[in-house]
């Protein structure tokens, strides 16, 4: 056993030398005072404001989502009670696949447990049983893709980000007679930046491909209803199924997939990661419906979300502080160093009781960290310009140069 347990002490010490060992920093929101949370350090609390949450609109928080989740919650208790093929099944799910089905155009939809059982689940029957399926991926996907293709065993050609020239080429090439199916996201996690919609459907349209696009970082915050980006622009028909989660614009947790019927039976009837796991809590559940139906109806958290975003890269341009892309709420201040990134983040929280977090490698390559910042819903404008104006002051104190901001990650 000394054997196992020291081998294990060197890959943790590998990780450690070259990605950094994974620290987490304990907080606890606070509901209704959010981005105020405590910080729990040492046997000390302190409250701190956070600028790195995937709750983008604060739904978490929200009233309506508290109040339907308490609800629940005493009317069915605290679990599903099983996988959704064996009791787990409760009229809440149902409910809510309806609601997303509509939400999206499409006519049915499914839940996963998480975005990434979502992807994982989905696309491993969707591109593994299309039989002989050659897949175009971009490749900034999230890992989730990367490993629901993998799981699939497809054949894959990996695009250059956002490159519709090198997609076409790819595409080109291949026989016109074997499925294809290209898989992108809307809005990508790191950089914040946005694909190329239209064009891609125009080549999916061209070459009879299937299209997988994943609008986690979108559904919520964009487009009519909060129906994403493809909705936003007016191509929702164009995408086959749509993917998306629970955990961030709708503030709670659980994946989902929105599609043809055939193809929504499909992954229900073949996705490990569907069957084989315990359901959805039935009080998460009523919360998330509860966070979608109010989204459907109000456009007030989604002008905040805007608002806040273009104040913050006003404001980053005009102080010279390099951000990737302006595209999106996703804010990603560039740093381009682990180290230097760690302190940043570091002094931020210390002095400035602001909470972003460093991100470096695999979530970004080496040589691109940044500080994934994300001004939310729940920010109030004045906290925007305070947070940049930290900033500012740290990139005087540390030296840091003050460069245009590139245009995405190489």
């Amino acid at each position: 056993m000394d054997h196992y347990l020291e081998l294990f002490s060197r890959h943790i010490q590998e990780l450690g030398s070259t990605e950094g060992k994974r620290e987490f920093l304990e907080i606890g929101r606070l509901a209704g005072q959010f981005p105020a949370a405590e910080n729990h350090r040492d046997g000390v609390v302190s409250e701190i404001n956070v600028w790195c949450s995937n709750d983008y609109l604060g739904m978490g928080q929200h009233p309506l989502v508290l109040a339907a989740t308490r609800e629940a919650l005493d009317e069915y208790g605290a679990g599903a009670g099983g996988s959704r093929n064996i009791g787990g099944t409760n009229r809440y799910h149902v409910l809510l696949e309806r609601e997303l089905a509509d939400l999206h155009g499409k006519t049915d939809a499914l839940l996963f447990t998480s975005g990434y059982t979502a992807n994982d689940g989905a696309l491993s029957v969707l591109a593994g049983r299309l039989g002989n399926c050659l897949v175009f991926s971009d490749e900034m996907n999230h890992a989730s893709i990367i490993d629901g293709l993998r799981h699939s065993g497809a054949e894959k050609r990996i695009f250059r980000h956002n490159d519709t020239a090198h997609l076409e080429e790819l595409i080109s090439a291949a026989d016109p007679d074997r499925p294809k199916m290209i898989v992108l996201e809307s809005v990508y996690s790191m950089a914040g930046d946005v694909a190329p919609l239209a064009e891609i459907a125009r080549i999916a349209r061209n070459h009879g491909a299937m299209t997988f696009l994943d609008e986690v970082h979108a559904v919520g915050m964009y487009g009519p209803q909060g129906a994403g980006i493809a909705a936003s622009q007016g191509l929702a028909d164009e995408f086959t199924v749509i993917m998306g989660t629970l955990a961030k614009g709708f503030g709670t947790t659980g994946g989902y997939i929105a599609g043809p019927a055939e193809l929504i039976d499909a992954v229900r009837g073949f996705s490990r990661s569907f069957i084989f796991t315990t359901a959805l809590p039935p009080a998460v559940v009523a919360g998330a419906l509860a966070a979608v139906r109010h989204l459907r109806s109000s456009d007030e958290e989604r002008k905040r979300l805007s608002e806040n975003a273009r104040l913050m890269h006003r404001l980053l341009r005009e102080h010279g502080i390099p951000f990737v892309s302006d595209e999106s709420h996703i804010v990603s201040v560039f740093v381009g160093d682990d180290d230097l990134s760690k302190q940043i983040s570091s002094i931020l929280l210390e002095r400035h009781g602001a909470y972003v977090q460093a991100i470096n490698a695999p979530s970004v390559r080496t040589g691109q960290e940044i500080l994934r910042t994300a001004p939310g819903a729940v920010h109030d404008p004045s906290e925007v310009r305070k947070f940049v104006a930290a900033l500012d002051e740290i990139w005087r104190e540390l030296g840091v140069p003050r460069t245009p901001s590139p245009q995405q990650f190489p």
